[in-house]
């Protein structure tokens, strides 16, 4: 690529999520607890952004903030998507509900008619490789598999931002893997932006085009890494190793202060 076409890619490429000095804190008085101070972080459209610190870094604070949950204390926050998607580390499904009945919710809560619904959610769980699984509760489904609903469920808002508060944390190794293929491969064609919250230094790189790492109490960015590894990409594959291991350093240190 030349580099024209490289100053005209950057410059097409759209800033879709920006937080400019953004701290926030809660409580009052005595009792107030700073979670972020001073957060500046621009996400272009169709980045995806891994978040990663120690517990209590305000990783998860920033993306209620995001999805405009919270109110920052101070600074601002810019968000010019669509729609904004947010998705936990728990399904949590409706339990009376087939997995078909919690993805047409989402598309009921946005107003698509019925007959719609069914034909939008029946793909939705094809996207996601669930397809016969339709009419299942969530009792009767795997872990993995009901994560698929959540991700279905969040893709049926139309979300053009998806905000990731450590989806895959609970599943086991073989079944976290074979989720991340799934993401790679929804996202691929699609103009999706992701933030995504993660304790794995390994998964923030098999997944991130960047790395953000936070430092604790309060949460600041302390440092960002590129990953400029092609994809597909494996967790165990060497690149990612030697660089989940560079950005792992640079976490131990932050912990350490």
């Amino acid at each position: 690529m030349s580099d024209t076409a490289i100053t005209e890619k950057a410059t097409q490429t759209k800033t879709v999520v920006r937080l400019a000095g953004v701290s926030k804190v809660f409580g009052r008085g005595a009792h107030v607890v700073p979670a972020l101070d001073n957060v500046t972080l621009d996400v272009p459209t169709g980045e995806f952004t891994c978040l990663i610190g120690a517990s209590g870094c305000g990783k998860s604070t920033l993306l209620s903030l995001v999805a405009g949950l919270e109110r920052p204390s101070a600074g601002e926050i810019s968000v010019t998507a669509r729609q904004v998607a947010l998705m936990f580390q728990e399904p949590a499904l409706f339990p009376w509900l087939t997995a078909q009945g919690n993805v047409e919710l989402a598309l009921r809560a946005r107003g698509t008619g019925k007959s719609e619904r069914r034909q939008r959610a029946a793909e939705l769980l094809d996207l996601v490789r669930l397809n016969g699984f339709g009419a299942k509760r969530p009792h009767e489904l795997s872990g993995g598999m009901r994560q698929r609903v959540a991700l279905a469920r969040a893709l049926a808002q139309n979300a053009d931002v998806l905000l990731m508060d450590e989806p895959f944390g609970a599943l086991d190794a073989m079944t976290r893997d074979v989720m991340h293929d799934e993401l790679d491969r929804i996202r691929d064609g699609r103009e999706l932006t992701v933030l995504f919250v993660t304790h794995n230094v390994r998964e923030a790189v098999r997944l991130g085009d960047r790395v953000v790492v936070m430092s604790s109490h309060p949460g600041r960015v302390a440092a960002e890494f590129a990953v400029p590894i092609p994809h597909p990409r494996r967790t165990d594959s060497a690149p990612v190793a030697e660089l989940a291991a560079t950005i792992t350093d640079r976490l131990r240190a932050e912990v350490a202060r």
